[in-house]
């Protein structure tokens, strides 16, 4: 077999769409060389072409943001400690995206970065963080700036939630 090689901003349709015409041996050979490990022998056929099919963008294109990164470890995590994870629904905010909550006639701006956010020249790994710098007390950070509701809808905050300004995954604003 001749390896496909793959270069950084250079992962053709064609070598992808190769992959389903490799034996499971070659997509073995594939997944060694990208992975740099043996695939397990019970992964099917179709599990490394899609698994050789990712690898190969990732190198090229990149992968996942850090924020995705640390979910997943957390989960993995949380998967190996209990058993099992909770569903995580949270929309996912675009870097650039400026969260605005007014609290006791003030008004906050947050702005969203691809690892945290920036909140008056400092940069938070947490909007939880930045709720309690805000408001003096442990605060959920998404329910603080409206991403989230709070269970019990008959418990809610006099304060009120300005409008998220910028945009979140799927393109369009949020107003």
């Amino acid at each position: 077999m001749t390896a496909m090689t793959v270069r950084p901003k250079d992962v053709s349709r064609e070598a992808l769409s190769r992959l389903p015409n490799l034996d499971i041996r070659e997509l073995r050979e594939e997944w060694c060389r990208l992975y740099k490990a043996d695939a397990s022998l019970h992964l099917s056929r179709e599990l490394l072409i899609r698994a050789v099919a990712y690898r190969m963008q990732e190198v090229a294109l990149g992968g996942l943001r850090p924020e995705p990164q640390r979910q997943l470890r957390q989960i993995a995590q949380e998967l190996k400690q209990t058993g099992g994870a909770a569903k995580r629904f949270r929309p996912q905010l675009k870097s650039g995206t400026r969260l605005i909550r007014e609290w006791q006639g003030r008004t906050y701006e947050v702005v969203v970065l691809d690892d945290g956010f920036f909140w008056q020249g400092t940069q938070y790994r947490s909007l939880s963080a930045i709720a309690r710098k805000i408001t003096g007390t442990a605060w959920s950070g998404p329910l603080f700036f409206g991403l989230k509701q709070n269970r019990s809808a008959g418990r809610r905050s006099p304060q009120t939630s300005l409008p998220i300004c910028g945009t979140m995954e799927g393109g369009d604003a949020a107003e």
